[in-house]
């Protein structure tokens, strides 16, 4: 099988072609430094077109039964199975995700395009009870009509298609803005595998652009109906105020924490939180920002979690004996050794760490620190290798240092005791808890979202059918009645 041609253009509307913007910028390889491609960007007229066409093709679309629907989203799924190895290839070189990593993600989409291909037939009216004799109380559920779709660089192909695959299967039209690091992997592949399933021109347009360019045009553009967004907590909440009366779905920044009670288990916690604060370099919203451990198991466990920290191999990310890649970008890399200086500054001990290594100099080491709650790597979402491990006295103060954030996305709190577990995830201020598992979740059909400044709204599973719905109640009046005045 062929692969897919040079990613050098983009769908606008009903075809492949330059953005207008009279600008291009390079598609790199984080870990050499390649350029993988160049894309001239599209500019607010480029995107008027897309959302004209997308309006123009959702009513056809949503007008179809439902097994039209779900067998494009089938279709889907088999594409990313044919072409499992040149998808996995372009997550490795764009987003410097290890082996292991692009292949979990390409499962986790894969997943979410069979969830998906369920949706159609879940889109579901109710009959509501009237007082009124003779009435009868319908509420119809129908597509929300056009969704624009905003997604990082971490997970780009997943977290595109999220939201990107239950928005089409329920009926609607997508234009979808990637993060500019990530243009291939996070919309314009994923776009030719929708096209190769069969999916109608013009129901999702893929615009590569800058922030100033088309960042605020497509959340405020009149046609939308629903915006969602997957990024920082600083931009989710700049784009819930140009949204005005849109509906949005948020997930933004986290700071999550990983509690080790006294009684946990040692082993699978470090285990879990190796994973879950390392894992694609920690690069990943639902990272463990903070390891919060009880002080009687405190001594023993940062050792083992330190030993374990200093064995991970960073280089190549297309070697699959690799376990950290590069960071993404030069940019990300100085935020991260900046709250790495700051913390120390502010008594932090740095336990394990190491200079950037690597062709572009992006490889960084795994880096450990000891501090307080109000350390910089601790009161702030660092996304990047670097954990911070936080003494508490008993249960009842890890309760208080683990809600002691702003944030409120995902979690994790290791016991023996399960149900001791669940008491102590229930009052964690979060979206999302683990209870003796890794707060990086790899199950693609669960609820993803946030709690306080870590979002609104719900991702993933059948959640998605409400995000992208809307209901319309129709009364109907079966028998004259009389009015009052």
């Amino acid at each position: 099988m062929d692969r897919y041609p040079r990613f050098d253009t983009m769908p606008i509307g009903t075809r492949w072609r330059a953005g207008s913007a009279g600008k291009t910028r390079a598609d790199t390889d984080p870990w050499t430094g390649e350029t993988l491609t160049e894309i001239p960007q599209a500019n607010a007229d480029d995107l008027d077109e897309a959302y004209q066409a997308a309006a123009a093709a959702q009513a056809k679309w949503a007008a179809r039964p439902p097994a039209e629907r779900a067998s494009v989203m089938r279709a889907a799924a088999d594409v990313m199975t044919r072409r499992k190895e040149e998808i996995t290839d372009w997550l490795v070189h764009e987003t410097g995700g290890t082996v292991a990593k692009s292949e979990l993600e390409w499962s986790m989409v894969r997943s979410v395009l069979w969830e998906a291909a369920a949706m159609p037939h879940h889109v579901e009216g109710k009959i509501m009870p009237s007082d009124i004799p003779g009435k009868e109380s319908r509420v119809y559920r129908r597509p929300a009509g056009v969704v624009a779709v905003i997604s990082p660089w971490n997970f780009p192909m997943q977290l595109s298609n999220r939201s990107v695959a239950p928005a089409l299967a329920v009926g609607n039209a997508v234009v979808l803005k990637p993060a500019g690091d990530t243009p291939v992997t996070g919309g314009l592949l994923l776009a030719r595998i929708f096209e190769e399933a069969g999916l109608p021109t013009g129901l999702l347009s893929v615009l590569i652009g800058s922030g100033s360019d088309i960042g605020d045009a497509i959340v405020a553009h009149p046609t939308p109906k629903v915006v969602s967004f997957t990024g920082s907590t600083q931009v989710g909440e700049g784009i819930g105020q140009k949204a005005a009366l849109k509906r949005t779905a948020l997930e933004l920044g986290g700071n999550g924490p990983a509690v080790i009670l006294d009684d946990a288990d040692l082993d699978t916690a470090v285990d879990a939180s190796i994973f879950g604060s390392f894992f694609h370099q920690g690069q990943i919203c639902m990272i463990a920002n903070r390891l919060i451990v009880d002080t009687s198991v405190y001594d023993k466990f940062v050792d083992r979690f330190v030993a374990r920290a200093r064995g991970l191999r960073v280089g190549d990310p297309s070697d699959p004996d690799t376990q950290l890649g590069p960071i993404i970008n030069e940019s990300q890399l100085e935020s991260i050794q900046d709250k790495l200086r700051r913390a120390q500054d502010e008594g932090a001990e740095l336990l394990c760490g190491g200079e950037p290594v690597g062709p572009t100099g992006l490889g960084l080491p795994p880096h450990v620190l000891t501090a307080t709650n109000d350390a910089a790597t601790a009161r702030e979402e660092v996304f990047g290798p670097v954990m911070t491990v936080i003494r508490a006295d008993d249960e009842a103060d890890a309760l208080r240092l683990a809600n002691d954030t702003p944030y409120g996305l995902s979690s994790a709190v290791f016991t023996r005791d399960l149900e001791r577990g669940v008491g102590f995830a229930r009052r964690i201020e979060a979206g999302m808890t683990h209870v003796n598992d890794s707060p990086v979740n790899d199950d693609a059909n669960t609820a993803f979202g946030g709690e306080k400044a870590s979002g609104v709204g719900r991702f993933g599973g059948m959640w998605a059918v409400d995000e992208f719905t809307t209901e319309h109640w129709i009364s109907i009046q079966h028998e004259p009645r009389q009015y009052a005045i």
